[in-house]
């Protein structure tokens, strides 16, 4: 599959460079890596993937088509370097907001929105947009630093807009003449939220006295469920070295909080059956998933600080405590019984995911986060260079809920990336570097017993990577599969009101295990006393960064306790 995978990524290079990658002509036109196979007609209803999104006083429709400007790699530096695109075949009546601009190592992925003024809603004294009224140069480039073999000099253009408005981009030019006024669109200042710089695209480190260009990717500052901002797919620039506070961008913004472009109920059910990850559990697993009313059934009871005997727990959560907040007085636990043993395994065949639709970037995309119930998460191994030292108890605890997280594009129902759920934090991969299995359904790898996602087989650390220090996550595939787009529950929409009704276990907002009764820190402690000075001194500074599930010692909450519920996720 990784070579499929790599295949994938050679042909959408090689498609890219005949269309507008480096070295070609300046006219070329690129399209985004497209998805391995054609995309459903979704069940009607709303304005879920109707091509245009409606915000407020805005219109907004998404641009997947580009003309290549400039690529650059800068001469003796160890960078892939960037391309820069103008997105073209704008719709008649629409806007763009800026230019594009994409690392040269990764194939095209991505957008940008144009915007026109809605025609249903009623205007208010000042119109939605406006054309710039002038423009400032900001930086132009020197062809003597550039490895592409491109000579024209470039130059980059911030839009100066009129007052009570904002410039939502930048615009690139081949020649020192000013972009045209009605190039670009400016909007009110009130339909505009904060954004902020998230990865370092291109650093151009000129010869002479001049100072750095940098060029960044953006993102919504307010994210999350109630986040207003929407993404443009622009991008950001200064050639003033300024500090990274010291940066302002914008982004549009969800003014009324309006989300009539999410999916209804019948298009979630189809969105997660042409979507939804195979997932792959590593074949050296004991501690496998179960549904939460297995776990129920065979034995898990509810622990009160004032009843150690345990209280049977019915099979839907009905007589668990609800709400509130995890006060320490209750926890759910293993059966004290012979059924122990067994219920620490899982079971495979009763397992579903737990989905929660929620809203994402101002409504524009919906997160599909896909919740697995493990009643036992295993041990933890240490690796040190080429030894592989088990930590006995350490990591290991009752209850595990591990996650990832489809993000679904509303303008079309596309599947734009997907967030992989690892311990304390995870990433966000896109789509052209998911492995997809069949169809249009990626891989999830879960790692040997402590169930991270990952989205490839192989070894990942939680510490040293150079140095080959770190808690073991191995991942790779098995015959213990699991298909999310067929075994599934929804089991939280609150944009849908009364449409899906939450179980009673997911309003349990206590401990899904006991406090542990080990020591985990004395334990390592007691390991690592065994080494080398020098490495004994490392690893103990790795030892205090480690993730707090490895070293805390109480069982993890539920959902909803957890900060991505509401919030976005962590990365």
């Amino acid at each position: 599959m990784e070579l499929l995978k790599s295949f994938r990524f050679k042909k959408s290079r090689e498609k890219e460079k005949e269309a507008g990658g480096e070295h070609s002509s300046d006219n070329a036109v690129s399209e985004p890596f497209s998805l391995p196979s054609p995309i459903p007609e979704w069940p009607p209803g709303g304005g879920f993937a109707e091509g245009k999104i409606q915000m407020g006083e805005l219109t907004l429709m998404k641009v997947t088509k580009f003309q290549k400007i400039w690529s650059f790699s800068q001469k003796n530096r160890n960078e892939n370097g960037a391309t820069f695109y103008k997105p073209i075949d704008v719709p008649s009546g629409f806007f763009l907001l800026g230019h594009c601009c994409h690392q040269n190592n990764k194939p095209l992925h991505g957008f940008a929105l144009a915007v026109r003024e809605s025609t249903t809603e009623k205007p208010l004294a000042s119109p939605a947009i406006q054309k710039p009224v002038d423009y400032v140069l900001i930086w132009k480039s020197s062809s003597s630093e550039n490895e592409t073999g491109e000579e024209s000099n470039v130059y980059f253009w911030v839009p100066s807009p009129p007052e009570g408005y904002q410039a939502m981009g930048f615009l690139v030019t081949k020649g020192p003449d000013k972009p045209l006024l009605d190039e670009i669109a400016c909007v009110r200042t009130d339909l505009t939220d904060r954004s902020e710089v998230r990865n370092l695209i291109l650093d151009i480190q000129p010869r002479s006295g001049d100072a750095t260009f940098q060029v960044w990717n953006t993102r919504p500052a307010h994210r999350g469920m109630q986040g207003q901002g929407i993404p443009t797919g622009t991008f950001f620039c200064s050639a003033n070295q300024q500090c990274m506070d010291d940066l302002n961008p914008v982004c549009l913004k969800n003014a009324n909080c309006d989300l009539h472009a999410m999916p209804n109920l019948e298009q979630i059910h189809a969105l997660i059956q042409h979507h939804g990850p195979m997932v792959f559990f590593h074949p050296k697993e004991k501690f496998l998933p179960s549904s939460v009313s297995w776990f129920f059934k065979n034995g898990a009871a509810l622990y009160t600080k004032e009843n150690s005997v345990g209280e049977t727990i019915d099979v839907d959560g009905a007589n668990l405590p609800a709400h509130g907040h995890n006060d320490g007085q209750h926890w759910i636990d293993l059966p004290n019984d012979t059924a122990k043993g067994n219920v620490k395994f899982g079971n495979l065949d009763s397992t579903e995911l737990y989905c929660h639709i929620k809203p994402a970037l101002g409504g524009t995309f919906t997160d599909i986060a896909m919740w697995v119930f493990c009643p036992f998460n295993g041990p933890g191994t240490l690796k040190l260079g080429m030894l592989n030292i088990p930590l006995g108890k350490i990591g290991q605890h009752v209850g595990d809920w591990e996650h990832f997280t489809l993000r679904i594009d509303n303008f079309d129902g596309v599947l734009s990336s997907i967030y992989y759920s690892q311990h304390s934090g995870g990433v966000w991969v896109d789509t052209p570097e998911l492995e997809f299995i069949t169809g249009n359904k990626a891989a999830v790898y879960s790692s040997k017993y402590g169930h991270a996602s990952y989205p490839h087989a192989g070894l990942y650390l939680q510490g040293s990577q150079k140095l080959g220090i770190g808690i073991r996550n191995d991942a790779a595939r098995s015959d213990f599969v699991l298909d999310s787009s067929r075994k599934y529950q929804i089991v939280a929409a609150n944009y849908l009101g009364d449409d899906v009704v939450e179980p009673h276990w997911l309003k349990f907002m206590r401990e899904w295990g006991p406090t542990v009764i080990y020591r985990s820190r004395i334990n390592a402690d007691r390991i690592i006393g065994y080494l080398p000075l020098k490495i004994k001194c490392s690893l103990e500074k790795f030892l205090n960064k480690l993730p707090c599930e490895l070293c805390k010692e109480e069982g993890p909450t539920g959902p909803k306790e957890k900060n991505n519920w509401l919030g976005d996720e962590r990365c």
